[in-house]
């Protein structure tokens, strides 16, 4: 959909290409599966994890460096923030992420929406950060709900949502 997706995102450092074999032979030493899918991410496959867990009534902890993931946090599926290697963690459930951001789950997809991921190169709304976009999100609930009232944002907002919608969407 989006050919720019992950376009600025540097190569993998060549010294950490040989450290995955040997952490997959501990992993395997260890008991721990290792589940990997030609094209497809590992977020892609959490993803899946996470439905999967929520579906057959199973508990689910997702590990990851990444707050994109908080978007499948369910009754089912936390999700572990690492914050400083492994030494400082988060977890977070849904009342969690409704403490962190004042938002469901659900709407940090609207929120990555208007505010752009760097790490991902996805554009959000030009000029919108976190702050502004979380505001939006506590008026108005998503980025549907903002564009059927966007009438009411005046400013230099309502001007950079109106000339922005296809990126929002995006």
């Amino acid at each position: 959909i989006y050919k720019e997706y992950k376009g600025t995102r540097q190569k993998m450092p060549e010294e950490l290409i040989p450290q995955f074999d040997l952490l997959k032979t501990l992993l395997c030493a260890m008991n721990i599966a290792i589940y990997e899918v030609d094209g497809y991410e590992a977020d892609d496959i959490l993803g899946t994890f996470a439905r999967i867990a929520y579906e057959t009534d199973m508990e689910a902890l997702l590990v990851t460096g990444d707050r994109d993931v908080l978007q499948l946090v369910s009754p089912n599926t936390r999700v572990l923030i690492t914050q400083k290697g492994i030494s400082n963690v988060r977890v977070f459930d849904i009342d969690e992420v409704k403490k962190e951001y004042g938002l469901t789950p659900a709407q940090i997809i609207d929120l990555k929406a208007l505010m752009g991921d760097s790490s991902d190169n996805i554009p959000g709304v030009p000029g919108i950060g976190e702050k502004t976009a979380l505001k939006l999100l506590h008026r108005y609930g998503t980025v549907e709900g903002i564009y059927e009232h966007l009438n009411e944002i005046t400013s230099k907002l309502g001007e950079k949502l109106r000339e922005n919608r296809s990126l929002a969407d995006l």
